[in-house]
């Protein structure tokens, strides 16, 4: 019996299909979710989300957010979220340095931004560890 998951932003559902396992970055560790899981609701911590389909595995870079898990189906609503295939490491760097550039002004930032900018930091990041692994 397959799991059900659905992961969503904001801004779009990033990903949505029926996969053999899951297994999500959390605020105390990482939570592996098989079929017929326990009900389960937690907190997504910024890192790399991991989905087994068809015996591959498909990485996902994702911050913040919550997870539930009920029955077989795994719903993630994340701040960030993004396949690997849709990095560009380019992008990613060049966003990664302007914030960094950014956060050197942080006397002038209201903190709201200056949160939002280490956010996005880290978000760069756990998507460059991908890209970069995958080499």
């Amino acid at each position: 019996m397959p799991l059900t998951l659905e992961i969503v932003t904001p801004e779009a559902r990033v990903y949505s299909d029926t996969v053999e396992s899951v297994v999500i970055p959390t605020t105390t560790g990482e939570v592996g979710i098989l079929p017929g899981h326990i009900p389960l609701l937690t907190q997504v911590e910024h890192g790399e989300l991991r989905v087994t389909k068809d015996g591959a595995t498909l990485l996902l870079a994702i911050s913040g957010g919550f997870a539930q898990v009920e029955g077989d189906r795994v719903h993630v609503l994340a701040e960030h979220a993004i396949t690997e295939e849709k990095m560009d490491e380019n992008v990613i760097e060049a966003a990664m340095k302007r914030a960094e550039e950014r956060l050197k002004e942080a006397a002038h930032l209201d903190p709201n931004e200056f949160e939002y900018l280490q956010e996005m930091i880290r978000f760069s990041g756990v998507q460059l560890a991908i890209k970069r692994r995958r080499r």
